[in-house]
C-alpha cells in the first residue's frame, strides 16, 4: 500500500513539475558568507560550495511554517511532514517543489520520494554542492 502511495506521488510530482511552478519568496542569508561553506573542497572540485547546515535547517522550517495547512508551532527540525504536521502526499510534492525552487536545486524524483521529514530535507540539501 505504501510503495503505491509512493508510486501515485511520484507520477503526481512529475505532472506537477511539467505544469506549474510554486513561488516562493527568496530569503536573504544575513550571516557571515564564509560560514555557508564546510570542508575542504574548492568550488571548482565539487562544481559548487556546500550550504552551512545550520543555514539550511533555518531555511528548510521557514518554508515549512510559510505552508498554509502547516500549524508553525508544530514545526521542528525532526518534524515528519505526514505523522506530525498532517500534510498528504500532495502537500509533500508541494514542498519538494519549494525546496528546488529556494534553494535553486533539482531534486530526482527518486531522492524526492525520500523526503519524508524536514529532517530528510535538510541532509538532502546540505550535501548539495550547487544548492544556493
Amino acid at each position: 500500500m505504501l510503495a503505491a502511495l509512493r508510486s501515485s506521488a511520484a507520477v503526481v510530482r512529475t505532472s506537477l513539475l511539467q505544469h506549474c511552478r510554486v513561488s516562493v519568496a527568496a530569503t536573504t542569508y544575513r550571516g557571515d558568507p564564509d560560514s555557508r561553506r564546510i570542508g575542504f573542497a574548492t568550488e571548482a572540485q565539487h562544481g559548487g560550495t556546500y550550504l552551512d547546515k545550520g543555514a539550511v535547517t533555518d531555511r528548510v522550517l521557514t518554508l515549512v511554517k510559510k505552508m498554509e495547512k502547516v500549524d508553525p508551532s508544530k514545526v521542528k527540525p525532526t518534524s515528519h511532514f505526514q505523522n506530525d504536521l498532517g500534510l498528504d502526499s500532495l502537500d509533500t510534492v508541494e514542498i519538494v517543489m519549494a525546496f528546488e525552487e529556494e534553494f535553486h536545486i533539482e531534486i530526482p524524483d527518486s531522492e524526492a520520494d525520500k523526503i519524508f521529514s524536514c529532517q530528510d530535507a535538510i541532509e538532502y540539501i546540505a550535501s548539495q554542492p550547487r544548492a544556493k
